[in-house]
């Protein structure tokens, strides 16, 4: 004869819907780190209607390479700087930051 009484089916049950949710979990994991690695996804390039800066062989990122190893100052930076957001079309925003 059986003496233990059935209560139920116990706390083991969430056990089930907790692999689902880490099985889910990694799969997102995985699949996003996979987008990333290849350079796509909307994290690389900052959502929709916004640009990463300057390419690389952008006449203002060449004057940003100049600046960093110290080929010019600071105020001939900022003078040319100036001169190609008027050539290029940049422009600052409202907090004084360049955009």
């Amino acid at each position: 004869m059986n003496t233990l009484a059935h209560t139920g089916p116990g706390p083991w049950v969430l056990l089930f819907p907790l692999v689902w949710a880490a099985a889910i979990v990694g799969i997102v994991a995985v699949a996003r780190r996979a987008g990333l690695r290849r350079g796509r996804g909307p994290w690389r390039d900052g959502g929709p209607g916004r640009s990463d800066g300057p390419a690389g062989d952008s006449p203002i990122a060449l004057l940003g390479h100049r600046f960093a190893a110290g080929e010019i100052d600071e105020d001939e930076y900022w003078r040319r700087l100036t001169v190609l957001e008027e050539q290029f079309g940049r422009r600052p925003d409202t907090g004084g930051k360049r955009v």
